[in-house]
């Protein structure tokens, strides 16, 4: 994958994936090794957070159109939720707003990386169906 060659082969998908699941894991591990000093709740509710917003409401018009074309804003906000640019702008937030740095938002890196790793979602194209559905390689 490149500037000029912007899609994954078998090969760099697995090697991108093998990264995440590494990220899983580091992290993971760390708050398992602080699992004292984690907030559980807040670990959750970082965790889940994410898909509340970003994920379930554009399952639900995914399924309710039969697997159509659902509105852009589903992506959109799959994308913006998912990304690790807002992961550390919430993260930044709470830590100088609400409760300071703590090992329950490594809940935010598991919970993408998990996704990019396990599941193999990255971001979600416009151009493609919102749930993985295999589509015919475009022609130039």
């Amino acid at each position: 994958m490149d500037i000029k060659n912007r899609f994954h082969t078998d090969s760099t998908f697995l090697l991108e994936r093998l990264e995440h699941l590494m990220v899983v894991i580091g992290c993971s591990g760390l708050a398992l090794w602080h699992w004292q000093d984690v907030n559980w709740l807040r670990f959750v509710v970082a965790f889940v957070v994410l898909d509340l917003i970003g994920y379930i409401p554009g399952a639900v018009a995914y399924r309710r159109k039969g697997g159509g074309r659902i509105p852009d804003i589903y992506h959109y906000l799959y994308n913006t939720t998912h990304s690790y640019l807002m992961a550390a702008v919430l993260a930044g937030a709470w830590a100088w707003g609400i409760g300071g740095v703590e090992w329950a938002m490594l809940a935010l890196p598991i919970h993408l990386s998990g996704d990019r790793g396990i599941f193999g979602n990255i971001y979600k194209p416009l151009e493609l169906p919102f749930e993985p559905v295999a589509v015919p390689p475009a022609t130039h």
